[in-house]
Parts: structure tokens; sequence; C-alpha cells
């Protein structure tokens, strides 16, 4: 039977994460960082998938996403990723997977959740201890956000202002800016690992939230989701009793090939 997290909404924005197999640090050189991003940017040309944020790691990456035709990030995805598995293995002389089987992808609501999910992935390096501020980490979305990064970008401005609720970009930046300082500012609950931005099916409001779960209880899996409200009016929607860290420690994540094989209408 699919996973729940297996169906996409036309028009949504998603969260993606892909480890590594075994979690191994096959992306802690620059230049293989700086190598999948020059892919990324080259399929999104091609692509109708525009990229709102994204962060590479050395042993993961963080796509946030969204496409009128949803299938189409499974297509991404799979090309971006087969073809940079296919090139670093023949450019170390390697066998064997690149990536994780799986990826996982989380629904977000868009306004200040999805506000909060670009900040979450710009401060990804910063909660693993790797730098102090997202300005450190050069493989992250917050130089472009921020207006540091003008060339070769990869984010659509437009799409994100429009999921925002329609800000001007000079706005966005400044305010973005802030927002990721006073984050940083704060005690070190804000700057911890939260698992509902990769773990979730969905994250926003009780309504956003309800509504996802009532089209997949139209899929007859109504026994294995739960609905669970979190701090500050978020709520979530994931599988009941399945431990998504324990899928990726057994590589077991969503292969690009069936991710995206059924599709809900907007």
């Amino acid at each position: 039977m699919p996973r729940a997290n297996r169906y996409w909404v036309d028009g949504a924005a998603y969260h993606l994460t892909h480890r590594c197999h075994d979690r191994a640090y096959l992306l802690r050189l620059a230049r293989d960082r700086d190598a999948y991003r020059s892919l990324l940017r080259d399929e999104l040309r091609s692509s109708t998938v525009s990229l709102l944020n994204y962060t590479i790691t050395s042993n993961h990456v963080h796509l946030l996403v969204t496409s009128d035709n949803a299938a189409a990030t499974a297509t991404l995805i799979q090309a971006v990723h087969g073809r940079f598995a296919e090139s670093y293995n023949r450019r170390k002389g390697r066998q064997g997977a690149f990536w994780s089987d799986r990826y996982h992808a989380t629904q977000i609501a868009d306004g200040a959740h999805l506000w909060a999910c670009l900040a979450y992935i710009d401060l990804n390096m910063v909660r693993a201890g790797a730098v102090p501020h997202p300005r450190e980490w050069p493989w992250t979305g917050w130089h472009e956000l921020t207006g540091q990064r003008r060339r070769n970008r990869l984010i659509d401005r437009s799409a994100l202002l429009a999921r925002l609720g329609g800000v001007r970009w000079s706005d966005f930046e400044a305010r973005y800016r802030a927002f990721i300082d006073d984050t940083l500012m704060q005690d070190g609950s804000r700057r911890q690992r939260e698992e509902k931005w990769t773990e979730s099916i969905a994250v926003g409001d009780a309504e956003f939230v309800r509504r996802i779960e009532a089209n997949l209880v139209a899929t007859g899996r109504r026994s294995q989701l739960e609905r669970r409200a979190m701090a500050d009016g978020v709520w979530i929607l994931r599988e009941n009793g399945v431990d998504y860290g324990e899928r990726v420690r057994n590589g077991s994540q969503n292969s690009p090939e069936e991710v995206g094989s059924h599709v809900f209408p907007s």
C-alpha cells in the first residue's frame, strides 16, 4: 500500500528532504555541493517546478518547491538526483547507491507557515553547529533571499512572494534578514531540529491539515493518519506510528520513481 506522503496536490508547496545513502558524507567537499547546485539550476530551467528555498549540506539536501503540475516535482528530483549520482560515481570511480532510496515530502501551508519553513531550511547548518549564521554557509538560499547572491540564482522570487501574500521583494529581503537574526538571538529552543518540517505529511493551520486529511481519507488510509496540534496554532498531519527517522536509517525513503504516482487536484 502506498504511503500517504506520496500523494501530491497541484500548486502546493512541499519541503523535500533527501539523504545520502547510509547517511554518508558524500557531499562533504565544496566542489560536489557546487556541482549539485549547478545541476539543479540547469534542470530547473526546463522544469515547471519553482524553487522557493534550498540548503545543500554534507550528507543531505533540503528543497522547498512548488509546481502547478505536482508530478513534475518527482520528475525533477529523479533527473537531478539520478544525473548527479551517475556523475559523482563516474568521477570518483565509485559504485553503489548515492542517495537513500526514498525522500520525504511535507506539504507546507502558505503565509506564516511557509515563512517559518524558509527559516528552518536556512538555519540547518547552524543547528548542526557547522556555522554560526547562514551567511557563513554558501550553499543555502539565505544569500538569494537577502539579496546577497544576484547571479546564477535558483529561487523563483515571484512564486515565493505570491505565496507570502504578494509583499514587495525589497521589503521581504529586509524582513527576512531581521527574522533570521532575531531567531539566532533567542534561546536554543528555536534552533533545534523540528521534526514537523521533515517527518510530517503536512504542516499548517487546523483547516489546512483537516482538508489534506479529508483527501487522504478517500484513499482508505484514515486509520494510519494522526492530526496533531503543536505550539503557536500550528497543526501537523503524519502517519500514525511511523518513525520516519527509522525509515531513513533503514534506507526506505520515497524513491523518485514512486513519488507523485498519485496526485490530488488542487
